[in-house]
């Protein structure tokens, strides 16, 4: 596969601000594979570093933080083994906001070919390990308080699970999806927590085996506190990176609780979640593709704004190249 010398990256420079610019191509090297991306998908979390935080340094190296790539194979490194020239993969990386990027071998997933389209497989790994650590069952009752891009991934496979799961979200287009993912039912919350909490019982039959917190807020993890059974678990997927937060230990003391963090660190686990998350896709049991809301590589700030403002309809952004 023949390749320029240079790439177009996104570079962030400061808060609210991503240039495209010219830079030289990486190189792999012993052990890893230059990928040249298709699209890489635009994560909540990458939201703090462009909105700015007094901790970052800018300007970040071109392409990051961009973590979610997927593309084909294009070189491999000294000693780099398991893939060719043209095999689709998604990677485990951070700078895939450009036309290519690099990642040892061992942190590359190839896509089924039965897999078209986006495969932001670092986000979709994400929810398939979401549902491993909350050791899901077939009857359970389960809530999931934000349907988000991970909230509504962690549904569907739960509901393929077999859980009965109520969907809670302040917005109707998400509750939408949440019914077509396969939700029982579905709820609209609003500024009351008890009267959430009192609705949301009714529609299950009483407080819940399983609650997962998908919304990384404080208020989303008080709902969903207080959704648990005596004995149940609470199950924090949301990402919580703006503050410290309190609990109300004496709740979970008392129901006797268990709290999972559901967010992994292990890339051999992260890739294990991504083969799973392919292969459901690539079997017809989970369609992402509603969730997407595609953008060109050089309106990356746009898709920012997009994730920011999260109109109507909008879940998740992926930039593509």
């Amino acid at each position: 596969m023949t390749r320029a010398a240079h790439m177009r990256a996104a570079v962030l420079a400061g808060p609210r601000r991503l240039d495209l610019v010219e830079v030289a191509r990486p190189e792999p090297g012993p052990g890893e594979v230059l990928v040249r991306l298709e699209g890489c998908g635009v994560c909540g979390s990458n939201l703090v570093p462009w909105q700015g935080r007094e901790w970052f340094r800018y300007p970040f190296p071109p392409g990051a933080p961009g973590h979610e790539g997927w593309g084909r194979v294009a070189a491999l490194g000294p000693g780099a083994a398991g893939f060719a020239d043209g095999d689709r993969v998604a990677l485990l990386s951070g700078a895939a906001f450009a036309e290519y990027d690099v990642a040892p071998a061992d942190r590359l997933v190839r896509i089924p070919a039965a897999v078209a389209g986006p495969f932001p497989g670092e986000a979709l790994g994400c929810a398939a390990n979401v549902l491993r650590r909350s050791a899901i069952r077939a009857g359970d009752r389960v809530a999931l308080v934000g349907a988000g891009f991970l909230g509504l991934v962690t549904l569907r496979l739960a509901v393929l699970a077999g859980a009965r799961v109520v969907a809670l979200s302040r917005r109707e287009s998400a509750l939408a999806l949440a019914r077509r993912y396969g939700a029982a039912e579905t709820l609209a919350t609003g500024a009351d927590r008890d009267a959430d909490v009192a609705r949301a019982t009714a529609l299950a039959g009483g407080l819940l085996d399983v609650v997962i917190e998908a919304v990384g807020s404080q208020a989303a993890l008080d709902l969903a506190s207080a959704l648990v059974r005596e004995g149940g678990r609470l199950v924090v997927a949301g990402y919580h990176q703006d503050g410290p937060r309190t609990v109300d230990m004496g709740l979970w003391n008392w129901r006797g609780i268990d709290v999972v963090n559901a967010h992994e660190r292990d890339p051999r686990v992260q890739r294990d979640g991504i083969f799973a998350a392919a292969g459901a896709v690539a079997e017809g049991r989970l369609d992402p593709s509603p969730l997407y809301t595609a953008f060109p590589l050089a309106r990356a700030g746009a898709a920012l704004e997009a994730m920011e403002a999260r109109p109507d309809g909008f879940v998740k952004a992926v930039l593509t190249t």
